[in-house]
């Protein structure tokens, strides 16, 4: 987990090509046997976060437990169709690290979300967390609805405010209509649950996000 690429985005025409057939990855959650790709039931929403290497930040979500359906690991925002890992790691695909998040909506709420993405990340390092940096460990927010949208906005809004307070420098989160979900290799699902003792570089700041559960659901 310990690349050192560039910190600039590629340009779509320098993106790597890509293939047109996905990469093969788990049929079912490790944590709960729940089918990784769905369906899903109806009344579930989707979520989906980019907070750094993607192994600690998937962690993060399925331990809310409740109301959460399943979680699952991949790329998003890039130029490059269903990259592979050492892709995305490349950085020529253009690709964040994320987590998509099934969650029903009537036992948590995507407030409750933003609230545990934004905890538990430093969400002012561009395009790095830690010791992890490139653009695949960039701080992001993929929405799919406009109520998403604005309550996401909300949050990075009143978050930064308080980063600054603390002393920490601009918030460098971006909030994009959700791109295209690509599904991370199997052996990246659930990977601190099949490996307990695997790295994880996640830090938060230690500043507590002020958005409170049960709001904008």
């Amino acid at each position: 987990m310990f690349f050192r690429k560039s910190a600039e985005l590629p340009t779509p025409d320098r993106a790597l090509a890509g293939r047109s057939s996905e990469i093969p990855t788990a049929e079912h959650s490790f944590v709960n046997g729940r089918p990784l790709k769905g369906p899903y039931p109806d009344r579930m929403a989707k979520a989906l976060f980019g907070l750094g290497c993607f192994w600690g930040a998937e962690r993060k979500f399925w331990q809310l437990d409740e109301g959460i359906h399943v979680t699952a690991v991949g790329y998003a925002a890039g130029f490059t169709p269903n990259p592979t890992y050492e892709e995305v790691c490349s950085g020529r695909t253009g690709h964040n690290e994320v987590v998509l998040v099934v969650y029903d909506p009537e036992k948590i709420s995507y407030a409750d979300l933003l609230k545990t993405f934004f905890e538990n990340h430093d969400p002012t390092q561009g395009m790095r967390q830690g010791n992890d940096v490139g653009t695949q460990y960039r701080s992001g927010i993929y929405v799919y609805d406009d109520a998403q949208r604005g309550a996401a906005e909300s949050a990075r809004a009143q978050y930064s405010e308080l980063l600054q307070r603390a002393g920490y420098g601009s918030v460098t989160t971006e909030i994009q209509p959700a791109p295209p979900f690509y599904f991370a290799e199997d052996y990246h699902q659930q990977y601190l649950a099949k490996n307990p003792n695997g790295y994880c570089g996640l830090g938060g700041t230690g500043v507590a996000c002020p958005i409170g559960p049960g709001s904008n659901r």
